[in-house]
C-alpha cells in the first residue's frame, strides 16, 4: 500500500462552519518524496504567516482555529496528538482529528503536531494525515511531568540521536514536509548546535520556545528572546524560524520580529485568552479586545455546529478562559458553568445568555458615563482592559502577578468574594452530610468537575 493510500480520505466539506481564512499558494494535489517542499517554498506554500497558533494539548482543536482564525491568525497547529494511539486507534483518531480537520475551504494552512518516541510509530500515524495539512511536526517542547513519564516532548533532549531519527524518517519517508518545535537549553551555544542537529534531520521549520524545560508552571518566567536571536543570527539566513513566547498584546508581535529577526511570532497562552491579540492590522479595541459575550457567543455557536468529538471535549475550558476577567467579578457564572458536561449545550446556551444580558447591563452604565469602555496603556508598559474585554492572563506566582502586581491590588473584594463562596459550599456540604451520612457520594458523572 502507498502513503497516498494510507492517507484518510480528503472529508465531505461542511459550509455552514466556513471561517474566512487567509488566501494561499495553491498546493500540489500529489507529494513525493523528490518533490516535497523545503524551506522557504514551504513558506510560500502557507501565504507567508506571521501569526501563529501555536499546538496546545485540547485547546487548539479545530473550533478554536476557527475562531483564531477570524481573529487575525495566519496558520494554526493542532493539539498534539499521541503519535502510537493517533496510528493504532481508530477511535483516538476520528476523535481528535474530525471530519472537517484539515479542510481545504475553512482548516488550512494547518500543521498536524505529535509526539513520539519511536519513528516507525511516528510515520505511522503521520501518514493518516498526508493531505490534510501542510505539514507535521514533532514536538520537542512539552515540559510537562506526563512527558517525563512518556518519555516525549522536551524529555528527549538528552536524545539527539532519536530526535534525529524521529524526524529523519518523515523526512525521508512521508510526503509532506517535518517541522519541529523546541525550547532552548542553558546556554545560546548549545541551544543552536541543539538546533542544527534537528534542521540537519530535516526539519523545514525550526519553533524556537525561549523559555528551558524546567520553566514551567509558577517558574514559567520570561522567554528570552536573545536566545533565538542567536540562533537565528548563526543559521543560514534561509532558515525558517518561528519565535515563540511573551506575546501579551498585538504590538508585541512586532516587537518579536525585530527582536528575534524571527518570520513568524507563535503564541499559545495569549491566544486563548484573547484571540484578538492576533489583529495586528485591526486596531479598533473590539478587534483587539474583544468583548466576552460577543466572542463568547462566536465561539460557543461555532463550536456546536463543528463535526468531531474534540471541539465538544474542549469547550468548557474555552468558556473559562475567555471569562478569565469576567468571572472574578460574577462568581454566579463561574458556579454555573462549573457542573457543566461535555455535549450539554443548553447548559452552556444558558451561561452564554446571561453573560450577554450582564453586559448589556454594563453598557447601559457605559451609556450614561457611568462607566468607561477603554484600554488605557500604564506607564509600566501593561495596559488596563475592562473586565468584560478579552485580555491577557497574568500567573500568580507567591500571590504576585507576572506584571508585578499583587492580585488583591488588581480585584480586592475578589478574595472575598471567592472566601465566602467557598464557605457556602462548605456549608451546602456539611447539610448534605447530616441528612445521611451513609447515602450514596457523587461519584462519576455526579462528581463536580474542578472548575479549570
Amino acid at each position: 500500500m502507498t502513503v497516498s493510500q494510507a492517507a484518510t480520505p480528503e472529508p465531505e466539506v461542511v459550509t455552514k462552519t466556513a471561517a474566512p481564512v487567509k488566501t494561499v499558494v495553491e498546493r500540489p494535489s500529489e507529494f513525493t518524496v523528490e518533490n516535497k517542499l523545503t524551506g522557504r517554498d514551504l513558506l510560500k506554500s502557507v501565504g507567508f504567516p506571521k501569526t501563529i497558533v501555536a499546538p496546545m494539548v485540547d485547546q487548539s482543536e479545530l473550533a478554536w482555529r476557527l475562531i483564531s482564525r477570524k481573529y487575525g491568525a495566519d496558520l494554526c497547529y493542532t493539539p498534539m496528538f499521541h503519535a502510537r494511539l493517533f496510528g493504532e486507534d481508530k477511535r483516538y483518531r476520528e476523535d481528535q482529528f474530525g471530519p472537517l480537520d484539515g479542510d481545504a475551504n475553512v482548516d488550512r494552512p494547518l500543521i498536524v503536531q505529535f509526539c513520539a518516541n519511536d519513528p516507525e510509530e511516528l510515520l505511522k500515524a503521520a501518514k493518516y494525515v498526508v493531505g490534510r495539512c501542510d505539514a507535521v511536526d514533532l514536538n520537542l517542547g512539552c515540559p510537562q511531568g506526563i512527558a517525563k513519564k512518556g518519555k516525549y516532548g522536551a524529555f528527549l533532549m538528552e536524545d539527539w540521536d532519536l530526535i534525529y531519527r524521529l524526524i529523519n524518517i518523515l523526512h525521508t519517508k512521508l510526503e509532506i514536509p517535518v517541522t519541529a518545535k523546541i525550547r532552548i537549553y542553558e546556554t545560546k551555544e548549545k541551544t543552536l548546535e541543539y538546533a542544527k542537529m534537528v534542521l540537519s534531520a530535516g526539519a523545514q521549520f525550526l519553533t524556537v520556545h525561549g523559555r528551558t524545560r524546567e520553566m514551567k508552571g509558577q517558574l514559567t518566567g520570561l522567554a528570552d528572546w536573545s536566545y533565538i536571536r542567536y540562533v537565528r543570527d548563526n543559521l543560514p539566513p534561509d532558515t525558517v524560524i518561528f519565535a515563540n513566547g511573551n506575546v501579551l498584546y498585538s504590538e508585541d508581535i512586532d516587537r518579536s520580529l525585530e527582536a528575534t529577526k524571527a518570520d513568524a511570532v507563535m503564541s499559545a497562552e495569549s491566544n486563548l485568552y484573547n484571540p484578538g491579540v492576533f489583529n495586528v492590522n485591526k486596531p479598533g479595541i473590539d478587534d483587539q479586545f474583544p468583548r466576552v459575550d460577543k466572542l463568547l457567543r462566536e465561539y460557543f455557536e461555532t463550536a456546536k455546529s463543528t463535526p468531531g468529538n474534540a471541539s465538544q471535549t474542549s469547550m468548557k475550558s474555552h468558556f473559562f478562559k475567555v471569562l478569565q476577567s469576567f468571572l472574578p467579578k460574577h462568581l454566579n457564572i463561574r458556579n454555573a458553568i462549573g457542573p457543566i458536561r461535555k455535549g450539554q449545550y443548553d447548559q452552556f446556551e444558558d451561561v452564554v445568555k446571561q453573560v450577554e444580558e450582564i453586559v448589556e447591563g454594563i453598557y447601559e452604565k457605559v451609556n450614561k458615563g457611568e462607566l468607561e469602555d477603554k484600554v488605557i496603556t500604564l506607564p509600566d508598559g501593561y495596559k488596563s482592559v475592562p473586565y468584560w474585554r478579552c485580555q491577557p492572563y497574568f500567573r500568580v506566582v507567591n500571590g504576585v502577578l507576572s506584571n508585578g502586581k499583587r492580585k488583591a491590588d488588581v480585584d480586592p473584594e475578589a478574595a472575598q468574594r471567592k472566601k465566602e463562596a467557598k464557605l457556602e459550599k462548605e456549608k451546602a456540604a456539611a447539610a448534605l452530610a447530616s441528612l445521611s451520612s451513609d447515602g450514596p457520594q457523587p461519584t462519576g458523572d455526579e462528581a463536580p468537575e474542578p472548575s479549570n
